[in-house]
């Protein structure tokens, strides 16, 4: 499989099919798990893995997450609320996140990626502090903390097979730009782990290699990231973050993908006089089916559905039983 362009400069069908495809495909994964249950799915679908190399420009991709966190987990098991005594129980938080990600491409090497959280979250607890416990709730909507990554790339192709690699690596921040300072009706500051932002600048590393399967409609991709913050704020700096992702795409029709992720993250335990480290960090792996369609030569809709196979947390954790992502990107 080749790259196509047109006269015109668009993408010719077979190409954009694969391009916005591998999109949907491709974050270095927004999945962030701690005690109250705030989060972003792990869902990859960053632009550095599809191995732009025919033009170069402005890429936008907007998704919709939806995570709802309502089941108590104490290492790999189940709990009741409350089950685990401790200073409040966690009872449910929904994350409803918009993300979005626009990428420039300069040439075939060189190109970068801006991505703009935006959370809708809803978080209830019970306090217990007071003997008794109390009802407590935040619901809000805040801008979180900006993403840029940088990434130089090289492709390689094999001219007996006429296959196709890309490869390149992956650097950036992620800057402090969320609110910390979130408050319900009380006016009680929510846990810094429900806040938009941590506060922190944490710096971004990581590598990644697609590849097209010769004499097939299929690809596959392999993505590392590490996540680590360079400072901490008002006593609070979170855990380290490895992520690994691996892809495949199948084109079923000219304008259907199938697509296939397992999503893998480890997190450290936070850490400062405002962290909870008992009860943040863990280990996880999911598995993403998902379905993308070319709508036209530069605009796609896609759609993933993300199940846990395997969760251990620290402490008591929300989690969730499953969570859903679409999106559409286009090319300008």
């Amino acid at each position: 499989m080749k790259f196509i362009v047109d006269r015109a400069g668009t993408w010719a069908p077979s190409a954009t099919r694969w391009l916005l495809g591998m999109l949907a495909l491709g974050c270095a994964g927004h999945g962030a798990h701690a005690s109250c249950g705030s989060a972003f799915c792990t869902v990859n679908s960053n632009w550095n893995l599809q191995g732009v190399a025919a033009e170069p420009g402005l890429r936008l991709d907007l998704r919709y997450e939806y995570i709802n966190q309502g089941q108590p987990r104490a290492g790999k098991d189940k709990v009741a609320v409350g089950q685990i005594p401790g200073d409040h129980d966690e009872v449910k938080t929904i994350n409803r996140n918009i993300i979005a990600t626009l990428d420039y491409t300069f040439n075939d090497q060189w190109g970068v990626t801006a991505t703009l959280p935006v959370s809708d979250r809803s978080h209830f607890h019970l306090d217990n502090d007071a003997g008794a416990p109390v009802p407590e709730q935040w619901n809000f909507s805040r801008v979180g903390d900006i993403r840029v990554l940088g990434r130089y790339q090289l492709r390689s192709e094999n001219q007996q097979t006429h296959g196709l690699s890309f490869y390149g690596l992956n650097f950036g921040l992620k800057l402090p730009t969320g609110s910390r300072e979130v408050v319900n009706a009380a006016g009680e500051r929510a846990e810094r782990t429900l806040q938009p932002g941590t506060g922190t600048t944490d710096l971004l590393l990581g590598a990644y290699y697609s590849r097209f399967l010769p004499n097939s409609n299929a690809s596959w991709f392999v993505q590392g990231l590490w996540q680590s913050p360079l400072n901490s704020r008002e006593d609070y700096r979170p855990g380290r973050r490895v992520s690994l992702d691996l892809g495949y795409r199948y084109e079923a029709t000219d304008q259907l993908g199938l697509m296939m992720q397992f999503n893998a993250l480890h997190r450290s335990r936070d850490s400062g006089l405002q962290a909870e480290p008992d009860d943040t960090g863990g280990r996880f792996l999911f598995v993403s089916p998902g379905i993308s369609y070319a709508v036209t030569r530069s605009m796609q809709v896609y759609g993933f559905v993300q199940k846990p196979i395997y969760q251990h947390v620290n402490g008591v954790q929300l989690t969730a039983a499953w969570s859903a992502v679409v999106g559409v990107s286009t090319r300008f």
